[in-house]
């Protein structure tokens, strides 16, 4: 009875986090496709519709970690439910915008929801899967969050073509509210550290990415010379640099600098950064490709970039599973290798008139890699750290990801201004390969990072419960032993 009650609790658990977090990632691309009918029915000039996407993905990576904080200390369902309700409210506010300016504010508000929810979904999922079968619950949960990144584009298209772009929001409404009731009598309270809320780490943390992201994200808009643009620059790693120092200082730090400690922590988020970096800035232009030039909808180019969507739904619980046995290091080196190669594939056969079977290799490819990528990589930064800085943990990795991907859209989207445009077709393909090559090389960057990870990557355990003093980091178990005691210990109800 109890193993019956036990695996029922861990499906729940994984399908309302994994639904949960699907809503969240796919927002970050959902609405590119649907911009130039929301500007007709909206208005606005052409930086009033950028800040449609810019603000959801603003407030999405800069308030990431203090949702995770939240979590710890308030109670992990609690704030997970609460950041639910804002995104599902939030959401609907946006459908319902009677101007430019109304959107963008509830996209604001849904980047907030979002940033609480996100973090929290692995956190949640950790402590309701026993440890032996968390490699494929972290598979599937990968599988779901790495489509809705990819499928953002398509959603979107789609339901703009047949039906309005107000319905990319309303979708949300009625999976949210179905969501909330389940969330809170399916899921099992948890909470990290009781300890007090970093205010100061988190200001620091949140201006700092806020002035990097935006600068990052306006620099091809406004010029990389633009003073704003170096303001922002400037002035946000100067902010991150004392953050850094503040966090080392405090008895409370949001961000536990001895994290970075762990060398599986420190590579395993270097390389999401970069991954993000690639792929994010890579489908941002592909799927532009595949309307502009090979002029497909967006819903038919959506459909073509279905090998490289779909295989996550087939590779990643395996890849999960896998890593279960022989460690998470060898599957990501794989898929990021594998990711490299799909995007350089692209890169030698984009062509104005390429048909769509020279391309299937490269989709096949780099579906694949980003397949085998994702569910080790929860595993890893889930094994990497204690299981009281499991939310925390989470959190770090989720902004590393946002971070990325705005990096990823900013540089891949000036080599595509510096050496092509829109002008023509093979002016745009002749911006869009430099960009491709180099996507391809920062992938190819975190695969060399994604050796670092041990082999057998080790977690730190403490000694008894959460309030208990703990080891210091040299002393160390597997990171199968760490996870099993996520099942143990942590646990409120």
């Amino acid at each position: 009875m109890q193993q019956r009650t036990t695996r029922r609790t861990a499906v729940w658990a994984l399908v309302i986090t994994s639904m949960s977090g699907f809503m969240a990632s796919l927002d970050n691309l959902v609405v590119t496709t649907a911009l130039p009918s929301i500007r007709e029915d909206l208005g606005g000039g052409l930086e009033d519709l950028e800040w449609t996407v810019n603000a959801y993905t603003l407030t999405f990576a800069v308030l990431l970690l203090f949702g995770a904080a939240l979590g710890d200390r308030f109670g992990r369902r609690r704030l997970f439910c609460a950041g639910l309700a804002v995104f599902t409210g939030a959401s609907a506010a946006a459908a319902l915008a009677p101007g430019i300016d109304g959107l963008v504010a509830a996209r604001a508000a849904q980047g907030i929801g979002a940033a609480v929810v996100m973090p929290l979904t692995l956190t949640l999922l950790t402590a309701a899967v026993p440890a032996e079968r968390r490699g494929m619950a972290y598979g599937i949960w990968g599988a779901v969050n790495g489509l809705a990144v990819a499928a953002g584009p398509l959603v979107g298209g789609a339901v703009t073509e047949h039906l309005s772009w107000q319905w990319i929001f309303w979708l949300n409404v009625p999976v949210g509210i179905a969501l909330l009731p389940l969330a809170r009598l399916r899921l099992t309270e948890s909470h990290g550290p009781d300890n007090r809320l970093d205010l100061p780490g988190t200001a620091l943390a949140s201006a700092g990415l806020f002035g990097i992201v935006y600068a990052l994200i306006r620099g091809n808009a406004d010029g990389w010379t633009d003073p704003r643009i170096l303001t922002g620059l400037t002035v946000g790693a100067v902010l991150m640099v004392a953050f850094v120092a503040y966090e080392l200082r405090t008895p409370w730090p949001m961000l536990p600098m001895s994290l970075f400690r762990s060398r599986a922590f420190s590579a395993i988020n270097a390389a999401s950064l970069l991954m993000f970096l690639g792929m994010f800035g890579s489908i941002f232009l592909l799927s532009q490709f595949l309307q502009g030039v090979g002029g497909y909808s967006p819903m038919e180019a959506g459909i073509r970039m279905l090998p490289w969507t779909a295989m996550s739904l087939v590779v990643t619980p395996v890849a999960g599973a896998l890593s279960d046995r022989i460690g998470g290091r060898p599957i990501i080196v794989a898929g990021l290798a594998l990711e490299a190669l799909g995007l350089a594939l692209f890169a030698l056969v984009i062509t104005p008139g390429v048909s769509y079977g020279a391309q299937l290799p490269a989709l096949v490819v780099s579906g694949i890699g980003m397949a085998l990528y994702f569910a080790p990589t929860a595993n890893v930064v889930m094994a990497s750290v204690r299981t009281r800085e499991q939310g925390v943990a989470s959190g770090a990795n989720n902004a590393m990801r946002e971070v990325g991907g705005a990096l990823g859209i900013a540089i891949l989207s000036a080599v595509f201004s510096a050496q092509g445009g829109y002008a023509s077709p093979r002016d745009f393909v002749d911006g869009l390969n430099p960009a491709l090559w180099t996507g391809a090389a920062a992938v190819a960057v975190a695969a060399l990072v994604a050796l670092l990870v041990p082999g057998r990557h080790r977690a730190p355990r403490a000694t008894g419960p959460d309030d208990q003093p703990r080891l210091p980091l040299s002393r160390r178990v597997s990171g199968h032993e760490a996870a099993a005691g996520a099942g143990r210990r942590d646990v409120r109800t």
